[in-house]
């Protein structure tokens, strides 16, 4: 996490209950100067719970408006990763969401993946098993295709970053067309120059803790 002049780390407990102990340790190198074009590391938590799926027909979803975001970052960088949590408001397979990449201002997506299961590199579900490797990987599992189930899951894009020289939008359907209504937790990992564009308002803690919203089969669209 490169800095020119300063850097600051700070730990914040925001439960209600005091932590009786906290060891930390960071090890930092100082340099006479970096890059004029360093790009800085930035982190960016965000949610949708419960995504706003269909349970009627599958619709198109060609332009990727009513997906889940993961980033919005203007400026010059590139994104090295992802990781997701997922709750589950419906039975079945939580995926077949396609990951869609829009890059400089393009409307249309520059890349349009065939699946949440191949975007985190793998196949049928993942056999609804948990497995790490070095850049991909599902580290929990559990209830894996029932309401209330939870997954996370992560892609690390090191040998594959997504640059991009004046924005990105770096978004996945939740479900087949946005047809699923699971709860999304994500933090998208990347570099970039500076300035940076706002970070949306971080959730409050009930917010961020992890809820079921369960959606009968059936069940028209959840706003």
């Amino acid at each position: 996490m490169p800095f020119g002049k300063s850097a600051r780390i700070t730990v914040t407990n925001e439960c209600d209950k005091a932590v009786d102990a906290y060891y930390s340790n960071i090890d930092y190198q100082l340099l006479s100067r970096l890059p004029e074009n360093t790009g800085y590391f930035h982190a960016q938590y965000r949610q949708t719970a419960p995504c706003p799926g269909w349970s009627t027909a599958v619709e198109k979803n060609l332009d990727g408006k009513n997906n889940y975001v993961f980033l919005e970052a203007t400026g010059r960088g590139h994104v090295i990763g992802v990781t997701q949590g997922i709750v589950l408001n419906q039975d079945g397979w939580w995926g077949e969401g396609d990951d869609m990449l829009f890059v400089d201002g393009s409307e249309m997506p520059i890349t349009n993946g065939t699946g949440s299961e191949d975007y985190y590199n793998g196949a049928w579900g993942f056999d609804g098993t948990q497995f790490a490797y070095q850049h991909v990987g599902v580290p929990h599992v559990a209830n894996p295709w029932a309401i209330g189930g939870t997954w996370c899951v992560y892609r690390w894009h090191i040998d594959s970053p997504l640059n991009f020289r004046k924005s990105i939008r770096m978004t996945i359907e939740h479900g087949n067309g946005n047809d699923r209504s699971d709860n999304f937790y994500s933090v998208a990992y990347w570099y970039q120059t500076e300035p940076h564009a706002k970070f949306p308002a971080l959730p409050p803690v009930a917010d961020r803790l992890p809820r079921v919203f369960a959606v009968p089969k059936g069940a028209a669209l959840v706003k």
